[in-house]
């Protein structure tokens, strides 16, 4: 008889390999040129506040006419919800606002994410802990608090996990998302100007 105990190893083996390598084949999931700012937004599934400010971010620089100059994507630090839409209730929040998110697809965050992206901002300090651990060391400037970019109210907050809560912890976090998105691509933009 097979050994249940050992299939399940494999599983569970075979589902880690596959959430650290997946890819989506997807033409805007890649970056167009090597010039353009990648950023990339990190909470822990990747259903709820990283696909948010994934959207929010995206329609800020798209309204900014800046949105050739830009790649963005978003990641979790677990594999809980690999390749499923973000949550219904983020969506729907979002969508009240204007922005769309519903092509997004959930996937985690991959060892190659350290070196692709010049910007990788997690929504919490858990998260940022779990990114610190697994960031080679000649990458962790790129790590930080997304909230570091607001200049109101929510400067160096960490954004609230609205998964096990009602309606409302979705507007805020929309709320924090939209002023870090505001802050972040003004930093960049004069970031950018100094450089060139």
């Amino acid at each position: 008889m097979i050994n249940n105990m050992f299939l399940t190893r494999r599983f569970l083996k075979l589902y880690n390999d596959i959430s650290e390598t997946i890819h989506y084949t997807d033409p805007l999931m890649k970056p167009k040129s090597k010039s353009q700012v990648k950023v990339l937004f990190v909470c822990m599934g990747n259903i709820c506040r990283s696909p948010t400010a994934d959207a929010v971010f995206r329609y800020t620089v798209k309204k900014a006419n800046l949105a050739h100059a830009f790649f963005i994507d978003s990641a979790g630090t677990h594999a809980y919800h690999v390749g499923n839409p973000p949550d219904r209730r983020a969506q729907s929040s979002a969508l009240k606002r204007g922005y769309q998110m519903d092509s997004l697809r959930a996937r985690k965050v991959h060892r190659d994410d350290f070196a692709k992206f010049d910007y990788i901002l997690a929504m919490d300090n858990e998260n940022l802990s779990l990114l610190q651990q697994r960031c080679p060391d000649q990458f962790s400037h790129k790590l930080e608090l997304m909230t570091r970019y607001s200049t109101g109210t929510y400067s160096n907050h960490e954004v609230p996990d609205p998964y096990f809560g009602g309606d409302q912890g979705f507007e805020v976090v929309l709320d924090m998302i939209e002023e870090a998105s505001s802050g972040l691509l003004e930093h960049i933009c004069s970031r950018e100007e100094t450089q060139n």
